[in-house]
């Protein structure tokens, strides 16, 4: 399993990172990678982070587990490789834009354009057994993504914090209100979205209005 960390987050995570918690949690990872089939590939693992250096970040958009089916998984919450068929989540996302923005349905489900941009893909659970959704969660990859949204919060200024579901919402206490813009909504999900939870909340146009308002560039969904 090959797996580096960027410095730029290393160097702010450097005391969780030697932390017995967090070798435990390595230990765990290293175990299930050589025992069972597991996603994403162990190089994509911090690819969220790899592809988006701390100082870059300016919009974080929070995830829970990565996709468990083969060939889904990219280490980027939300996000599929190119040609691959759209999950449903990412398919009301993509739906949502169209409508927010009035645009075309976008035809790549790889968002490596938003990373490029600052757009944090972070979950909450980094990697995930084929299959078996929430099967790595609880074992501490939640302190570890926790503690990077605690940094970011502290450390920088005018972040945006796309919260999607309860899941995500809960994470609001880890976040400076004051300092940053935190936008809840229902998750993307058919369950939620259905519902009526997910579409209409603007996220996109919103996020964009703020950045605006702040001098800072805006996103280039689509």
């Amino acid at each position: 399993m090959n797996v580096k960390l960027d410095d730029s987050w290393k160097n702010h995570l450097n005391h969780h990172i030697n932390s017995e918690q967090f070798r435990n949690l390595v230990d765990f990872v290293k175990a299930e990678y050589q025992d069972n089939v597991c996603f994403p590939k162990g190089c994509l693992i911090f690819s969220a982070l790899n592809n988006c250096v701390f100082d870059k970040v300016k919009l974080v958009i929070l995830g829970q587990d990565p996709y468990h089916n083969p060939n889904q998984a990219n280490g980027l919450a939300f996000s599929v490789p190119e040609n691959i068929t759209h999950p449903p989540s990412l398919v009301n996302i993509f739906k949502e834009i169209q409508q927010d923005l009035n645009t075309s349905y976008p035809v790549s489900g790889d968002l490596m354009n938003w990373v490029n941009q600052g757009v944090l893909l972070l979950n909450s659970t980094l990697t995930v057994r084929k299959n078996r959704p929430g099967s790595h969660q609880n074992k501490g990859w939640e302190d570890f993504t926790d503690e990077i949204i605690n940094i970011i919060s502290l450390r920088k200024k005018n972040i945006v914090f796309l919260l999607w579901g309860n899941y995500a919402k809960k994470k609001s206490k880890l976040i400076d209100q004051n300092k940053h813009l935190i936008l809840r909504s229902g998750h993307p999900s058919p369950l939620s979205a259905n519902r009526g939870y997910w579409f209409g909340n603007k996220h996109f146009s919103k996020a964009n209005q703020y950045f605006k308002e702040n001098n800072i560039a805006e996103i280039k969904w689509v």
